[in-house]
């Protein structure tokens, strides 16, 4: 093994914990882009500096993206077992997913690899909601445009309604925080493109 190899940092419970810890006080001091994301120099320079410190540890940029990488992937599985499944709920207080056995049986008959759901405390679940919830797309501002859509918008001037069939009037709608702009991601469907 080279020495490069040697170098791999494994993330330890408490430096995990800490990340997250200063992750939601950094979302709260809105440290955080546009889009819901800290950016490379906010990471270097006011997270891993502290954490680092604090633990005594050597994380680097790059341990970040891993243990990121990581914890989306567990908060993701956190938000399918509850968009995707009826019959769970939160508990707050012993921090953990709730369901009768028959419904935990299925769902793990089908999720093997998310046992860690139903036996182990979820301390972080809140937390890396607060931190990636923001930053990952969930559909919930989606709209559906089938057959049977009428795409008619409609807006208020000069105290009449007026009927409005340009689809992108810019002053017509809202773009969130964490959206993009319309006009980059989607089509214009009045046959400009």
């Amino acid at each position: 093994m080279g020495d490069k190899e040697k170098q791999y940092n494994q993330w330890s419970p408490e430096e995990t914990k800490v990340l997250i810890e200063l992750l939601v006080e950094g979302i709260q001091r809105e440290w955080r882009d546009s889009c819901g994301i800290m950016n490379k120099a906010t990471v270097e320079h006011r997270i891993l500096p502290v954490l680092n410190e604090r633990l005594g540890c050597q994380k680097t940029h790059k341990h970040y993206l891993s243990r990121m990488k990581y914890l989306k992937a567990q908060y993701l599985s956190y938000g399918d077992l509850q968009r995707n499944s009826s019959g769970f709920g939160w508990d707050p207080v012993m921090k953990k997913f709730t369901a009768s056995d028959e419904v935990w049986h299925n769902y793990l008959k089908a999720h093997p690899n998310h046992k860690f759901m139903r036996y182990d405390s979820n301390d972080q679940f809140e937390d890396l909601k607060i931190i990636f919830d923001c930053a990952t797309a969930n559909g919930s501002s989606s709209i559906g445009l089938g057959d049977t859509t009428d795409a008619r918008t409609y807006s208020v001037g000069d105290s009449q309604v007026k009927e409005n069939l340009n689809f992108f009037d810019e002053s017509s709608y809202y773009v969130g925080r964490c959206s993009r702009s319309w006009k980059s991601t989607m089509m214009r469907f009045d046959g400009k493109n």
